[in-house]
């Protein structure tokens, strides 16, 4: 990545559902955890500091630029970062001769800096080129999509990903936008949704569900999310705990379904877990936010990992 971004070294994000993601994954003495969306280390710093100098928190992120925020926020503590996709967990794991885990966070949102960085896309708050890449050496970019596919395509992307009930609409506007003058800023590609949409608008910005949409597809959320929502238990010790935060309906829909639907998993959180007053007096951003927190059964056919004492928490 080039180095004029416009931001500072210090992070912006706060780490949301913060005690409660520490209450229900209870860490101790010995845990080895996974965080798999370390970002700027907030949630991986706290987690660390209560598994004490024999336990260990790995701590993935598909952008480096976050990894190197949360190398700062963890120095000192057993964390170990590495440059990697949550889905590929397994894979980084079994690198670090590492079986099974104890807890599992994923905080599926994207990063306050993320969106505060101009130049990677991802906001229409302020001009940038029209990337929404999560990790800078990814193949395909949101300005790809855009000026590429066709207006079937789109819609279908916009639609699908974004719940835009007008995505027939934009979709055609963008190929006519696009047939005078490649869409390359994030700007002009709001403007173009913003001018496609009727009426009246209301608080949220019209341009919101298209730029998550093609941020969805762009970094392929989804397939990342199902993969490793298909491999929760062979990661997790008996009676380790998958803690995951979404932002979006699409997102906690598939959780949702699919810690109840494994016959493996005690789903914990019968309903989800949200931010409460005093957080979202701090940070609104924490409104959307739903936590859902599922433990893996316990296996009567061998004794549960030293790793693993029984949970005094257990809920």
């Amino acid at each position: 990545m080039s180095s004029d971004h416009d931001h500072s070294p210090s992070a912006v994000h706060r780490a949301v559902l913060l005690d409660e993601v520490v209450a229900w994954l209870a860490p101790r003495d010995g845990m080895i955890i996974v965080d798999g969306t370390a970002g700027a280390g907030g949630h991986t710093s706290a987690l660390a500091a209560k598994v004490g100098p024999t336990g260990r928190v790995i701590g993935l992120d598909r952008d480096p630029e976050m990894l190197a925020l949360a190398e700062k926020a963890t120095s000192g503590l057993p964390v170990t970062l590495v440059h990697a996709a949550y889905s590929e967990m397994m894979d980084v794991l079994d690198d670090l001769e590492i079986d099974r885990v104890d807890g599992i966070l994923l905080d599926l949102g994207l990063s306050s800096d993320q969106l505060h960085w101009a130049s990677r896309g991802f906001s229409f708050a302020s001009d940038g080129p029209l990337d929404m890449r999560f990790d800078p050496n990814g193949d395909t970019t949101a300005a790809d999509l855009v000026n590429d596919l066709s207006a079937d395509e789109l819609a279908d992307i916009i639609f699908q990903y974004g719940e835009e009930r007008h995505s027939r609409r934009i979709a055609r506007r963008i190929v006519e936008e696009r047939r005078v003058v490649p869409i390359t800023t994030t700007a002009r590609l709001a403007e173009i949704v913003r001018k496609s949409i009727p009426g009246k608008w209301g608080a949220i910005d019209p341009a919101t569900r298209t730029f998550q949409a093609l941020r969805i597809k762009v970094n392929e959320e989804f397939e990342h999310l199902d993969s490793i929502l298909a491999d929760i238990t062979e990661l997790l010790n008996p009676g380790g705990r998958a803690a995951i935060i979404s932002f979006h309906s699409l997102e906690d829909r598939r959780v949702k379904h699919s810690f109840r639907d494994n016959s493996e998993l005690n789903v914990l959180t019968k309903k989800p877990v949200v931010a409460a007053d005093a957080e979202l007096a701090a940070n609104p951003r924490a409104r959307s936010a739903k936590l859902r927190v599922a433990e893996r059964c316990l296996d009567t056919n061998g004794p549960p990992s030293h790793q693993n004492p029984a949970n005094p928490n257990a809920r």
